[in-house]
This record gives structure tokens, C-alpha cells and sequence, in this order.
């Protein structure tokens, strides 16, 4: 897996995590990594264990010429849709930056110009370069303890284990208590129910 996507130019690798869960906020993240950066463990975090992501997170943090999260909250969700959102929570996190970066690599293929940075997307992005990988740890890694915090005040949807995604054991706490003022409006919270002719 390379570092990033060229060479010449003072790069930041973006990514995002929480655009499928039914609640909480979309969190983006960005980190520029040094030129001789080496580091075999470090890829797509949908991969990796969470041991691993906690191992990993105080490296990239310490490694990184530069790193930032950003958030967009649940009413940010449903006010300008999870698109829209993970574009500002990304956004976010390149205002953060304490190093300005000149090119960004984003996962995906799609991404909304920020202050006309030149900018390549990548599909599989976290999967083919290093510092796009890392900003997926870091994006995780923070949104997982945003939603374990959540999970203190509203213990009855098991966020600490499905993190807000739709799984089974999530959807039948919302049908039995109704959803709480942390899920995404937008979304549908249960499934339509079909009914045969």
C-alpha cells in the first residue's frame, strides 16, 4: 500500500465513518503523514480489530505530521442529508489542521471542493493508500467513543456494541422504546412492514 496518492505535494488523506447507522453524528478526519512513513498494520479500518484501531490511534496521532477530526451532528444529518454531512464533518476537520494541506486523497468518488485544493477521490481509497487508511482509523476510533458516551445516557439501544447501525437488536430497542433525541429523523428506523396481497 503506498503513502498517498502523489509525491510532490504536501498531501492529506480523508475519510469518514457513520454514514449508515440510524443515529449519532457522521465523523470526518484527515491526516497528512511524513514521506518515510512505514507502518504494515495500518489499512482500511472496516479490517482491522477493535484492539487494533485503539493500538493504532495514539500512533497515527503521534506519527502524523498532521491530524484532525471534525463532526457533523444528527440534526446536521437531517437538515442537509448524510452526503451533505459527511462533506462538512471532513471540511471540519481540514479547518482543524494545524498544517495547511496542498493536494487531498478522499475515499470514495465522489467529495465537494474545499477552499480550492486540488483533490483526488478514490474508490477503496482506505484500502489502496496509507494516510487515507489512517484518517479511516481516526474517524472510527472517534465516532466509536462518541457513540459509547451516548450509550451511558441511553443504555437501551446497545450502542456500545452496534454503535447506532441497523441490526436487528438495535431496530427491536427503537420498536419497544421509540427513538431518542440522537437518531437520525431522516432515516427509516424500521422497516416497512409488507403485507401480501
Amino acid at each position: 500500500m503506498k503513502r498517498c496518492v502523489q509525491q510532490k505535494l504536501v498531501e492529506a488523506g480523508c475519510d469518514e465513518a457513520g454514514r449508515g447507522p440510524l443515529a449519532g453524528p457522521v465523523v470526518g478526519a484527515s491526516v497528512i503523514l511524513p514521506p518515510r512513513f512505514r507502518n504494515k498494520w495500518i489499512r482500511d479500518s472496516k479490517t482491522l480489530t477493535p484492539r487494533m484501531i485503539a493500538e493504532l490511534r495514539p500512533l497515527i496521532e503521534e506519527k502524523a505530521i498532521a491530524w484532525a477530526v471534525g463532526v457533523a451532528s444528527h440534526t446536521e444529518v437531517d437538515k442537509i442529508n448524510i452526503l451533505n454531512a459527511s462533506y462538512l464533518a471532513i471540511h471540519r476537520s481540514l479547518d482543524l489542521l494545524p498544517v495547511r494541506p496542498e493536494y487531498l486523497s478522499m475515499d470514495g468518488n465522489r467529495f465537494l471542493p474545499y477552499k480550492n485544493t486540488p483533490f483526488a477521490c478514490v474508490v477503496k481509497g482506505d484500502a489502496k493508500f496509507k494516510n487515507i487508511a489512517a484518517a479511516s482509523i481516526l474517524a472510527k476510533s472517534y465516532r466509536d467513543d462518541l457513540m459509547c458516551e451516548l450509550h451511558e445516557r441511553f443504555p437501551m439501544y446497545a450502542w456500545e456494541r452496534n454503535k447506532g447501525y441497523p441490526t436487528k437488536e438495535h431496530r427491536e430497542a427503537i420498536r419497544a422504546h421509540g427513538p431518542c433525541e440522537f437518531h437520525r429523523r431522516s432515516f427509516q428506523l424500521l422497516p416497512v412492514m409488507q403485507h401480501k396481497l
